[in-house]
């Protein structure tokens, strides 16, 4: 069976660096968590104006959708942050080990042997 070819979204995103994707998503997750919300405000009135059943029914199962998607997406966002902090943590560290180890062996260097007289 031959292999489909991934979708050309998929591939720029997969391009992407883990900085734009939180910057792109996690507005877009607020943008869609507010969206439900004021949909869920919409189900509201429809159910306290005494409106079909399914009509205020559908549009509180459409406000979840859109506030668990935001959620979501927000928390994706957060998971993005996180990783670009612990990365950022890790190089700092790694950044003090070689340069405390570069010191050493430069002291190591300069200071005499046991058999040497200054």
């Amino acid at each position: 069976m031959a292999k489909l070819a991934k979708p050309p979204g998929q591939r720029l995103v997969k391009r992407m660096s883990t900085r734009t994707k939180g910057l792109i998503i996690a507005p877009l997750g607020l943008l869609l968590f507010s969206a439900g919300l004021c949909v869920f405000s919409v189900a509201a009135e429809a159910h306290k104006a005494e409106a079909p059943f399914r009509q205020w029914f559908l549009w509180g199962a459409y406000s979840l959708i859109l506030i668990n998607g935001g959620l979501l997406l927000f928390g994706q966002a957060v998971r993005y942050r996180a990783q670009l902090d612990y990365r950022r943590f890790v190089r700092r560290e790694l950044k003090k080990r070689d340069r405390e180890l570069t010191r050493i062996l430069q002291k190591r260097k300069t200071s005499p042997s046991k058999g040497e007289v200054r």
